[in-house]
């Protein structure tokens, strides 16, 4: 299978040489092109062909938020990873919005960020546990609680859905429920059949909208999963 091709947007040249570092030191990623900005990434987009961008948020000129918006718009089979120090409700959802596939803070390891690299390139989504707390409190909408909980899904699948708030790949949610990562992966694929949406993202959105999720359940270490 053919490489990676990541293209690294950031202000910061030790940033962008840290992480064409770490992606060059993967078989599976190969760097094809950097960039110090947002208008920078766009001009150079045909060029580089990248198939996943890490894009920063905070830059001069075009921020991450409005690059990633015009990407996605003209390059659709691009996918956009943001990789940022900021983990603010207001940042998280700029560019979940505008389109990104995932969201990791600038102190994830490098082989995590590789992964994410990996899963978005996949069809996945990646989310540092600490966004899906930012993201899970951005949406969470007290006046929905009256709809019925968990609209839908089994036990099971409900289980699924409140890991994956807390940020668990499909591998730590399979060790968590005894269950096989194909059977976490094949769960998935039916909860988003049942309520519409494409990605790991949407099912997190949709589940705090409706009340199926909430943070005293997901962040509550002492309580059990049920």
């Amino acid at each position: 299978m053919d490489a990676i091709r990541v293209l690294i947007v950031d202000d910061e040249a030790l940033v962008r040489h840290a992480l064409r570092i770490f992606v060059e030191a993967d078989p599976r990623t190969t760097v094809v092109g950097e960039a110090h900005d947002g208008l920078t990434a766009l001009g150079i987009m045909q060029s580089a062909n990248p198939d996943v961008i890490l894009m920063d948020i905070q830059m001069p000129g075009t921020n991450g938020v409005e690059a990633t918006e015009e990407i996605v718009s003209k390059y659709p089979g691009t996918i956009v990873l943001a990789l940022t120090t900021f983990s603010s409700e207001r940042h998280v959802v700029s560019m979940l919005r505008a389109g990104a596939a995932g969201y990791l803070v600038k102190d994830t390891e490098p082989q995590a960020m590789i992964q994410a690299i990996v899963d978005v390139h996949s069809g996945r989504s990646a989310l540092s546990p600490q966004i899906s707390r930012a993201l899970v409190s951005a949406v969470q909408n007290p006046e929905n609680r009256q709809l019925v909980k968990g609209q839908g899904l089994t036990k099971r699948e409900l289980s699924i859905v409140r890991l994956l708030a807390k940020g668990m790949s499909n591998l730590e949610i399979g060790d968590e429920l005894n269950l096989a990562e194909t059977t976490v992966k094949a769960n998935f694929g039916r909860i988003m059949a049942k309520w519409h949406v494409r990605d790991r993202v949407q099912v997190l959105i949709y589940a705090t909208r409706i009340g199926a999720i909430s943070l005293a359940e997901i962040f509550d270490e002492t309580k059990p999963s049920t």
